[in-house]
């Protein structure tokens, strides 16, 4: 807010100042930088560590058999859903259609760079072009060149073998990756603490070079992403609460109240895990077997919110953009919010690496994110509270599935 308000005043009172394009461009913009850069250089081995142990996880599932399977099946069901709410809501609402053609090419001005490179040449069929990249030669090459979705099947791939051979051969790897990941998320944790200085510098110098028309569809995208997180709530969820897991939908909102409160503060689904085994077990009364074992695995996987606010990023951004997404390619969204979503890190904004991966995906540049991190705050507060009660409500499911 504060970043908007300078901003806004700065274009309203002082439109083309030099001091205030020199403070932009030497003061708040590097500092957002620092920021913006701290979590793009995350995104490679967040990436590979998070698919490749969440791959493994599925493999130790495997074993268990039926509880796994349905465990799983839950969670990408109720995923997918989420996604597919919030790109109905999206073309509903087109919270980034009718943008002014000036606002537009100013814009584009200041991401022409990563525009030109990312954008799909014409007559280039998208889908074609994703699935012949997705298999990459080199890893290390597909790394190097940011070509996400070789390092998205790479680190598929080498979970899925990983699981595969004898556990005492894999458990060393397996803790690499997993000191791996919990290094990244320390990375991560220490870019969100620059976050309120960092976020002031991107919001002022967006607002100081195009001012209120932008805040005006940020606005509109805000409702977007309330507005799906509010429904996949009160409808998909509640669905799930009374026809699988046999609840009265009223009794398991205000009983999941602790978890819903604390991931608002927290913005974290890791840090909400103790709640939720608490919640679940003495308020809903899931056997400790069944919560111990769903719940943190849904921590991790089980990212209902985060998809849908996926989804609807993308979108929004590429209407912003002009970048025209076909239902197909719209299809290809959908598909990578999911895979990303279980593959982002339970901490505060540890969905942003990854979004930026689908947003460099459908030819919209990925720094354009910085459009969005000034309402992202209460977005990432209200999306976590998705992700950690459909974590509650697939750990009733199962428990009443198991007849426990």
């Amino acid at each position: 807010m504060a970043g908007a308000a300078c901003g806004v005043a700065a274009e309203r009172f002082a439109p083309g100042s030099p001091t205030v394009a020199w403070i932009a461009d030497n003061v708040a913009g590097p500092v957002g930088q620092v920021f913006l850069r701290l979590l793009l250089l995350t995104v490679v081995p967040l990436v590979f560590a998070s698919v490749a142990l969440g791959v493994v996880g599925i493999g130790d599932v495997g074993k268990l058999g039926r509880v796994g399977a349905r465990t799983l099946g839950a969670f990408l069901l109720s995923t997918a859903l989420s996604g597919v709410v919030g790109l109905v809501i999206v073309n509903a609402l087109e919270p980034g259609g009718d943008v002014p053609i000036e606002l537009r090419e100013r814009l584009l001005e200041q991401y022409r760079s990563n525009v030109e490179t990312l954008r799909p040449a014409e007559g280039r069929d998208l889908a074609g072009d994703l699935f012949g990249r997705i298999i990459p030669s080199n890893p290390i090459e597909a790394a190097v060149t940011t070509n996400f979705l070789g390092v998205l099947f790479f680190a598929l791939v080498f979970g899925a073998a990983l699981a595969k051979i004898p556990e005492e051969k894999g458990r060393p790897m397996v803790r690499v990756l997993e000191a791996l990941a919990a290094a990244i998320g320390k990375i991560i944790d220490l870019a969100m603490r620059l976050a309120p200085i960092g976020v002031f510098g991107l919001v002022f110098v967006a607002t100081s070079r195009f001012g209120w028309a932008l805040l005006e569809r940020l606005g509109l995208y805000v409702v977007a992403v309330l507005g799906g997180l509010l429904f996949h709530a009160v409808v998909g969820l509640s669905t799930i609460v009374r026809v699988f897991a046999g609840l009265d939908p009223r009794v398991f909102w205000r009983r999941v109240r602790p978890s819903i409160l604390t991931a608002f503060s927290t913005s974290s689904s890791n840090a909400t895990l103790p709640t939720n085994l608490a919640v679940a077990e003495r308020a809903l009364g899931i056997p400790p077997r069944i919560a111990g074992f769903v719940l943190p695995l849904g921590a991790t996987m089980n990212m209902n919110g985060t998809s849908l606010y996926e989804g609807v990023t993308v979108l929004f951004l590429a209407q912003v953009f002009g970048v025209d997404l076909t239902i197909g390619q719209q299809a290809i969204v959908l598909a990578l919010a999911v895979v990303t979503a279980v593959g982002a890190a339970g901490v505060p904004g540890g969905s942003l690496p990854l979004l930026m991966v689908v947003l460099g995906t459908v030819g919209v540049p990925p720094e354009s994110i910085a459009d969005i991190l000034g309402v992202d705050r209460i977005l990432d507060m209200s999306r976590t509270i998705l992700n950690v009660t459909g974590d509650l409500a697939v750990a009733a499911y199962v428990a009443r599935a198991e007849g426990v």
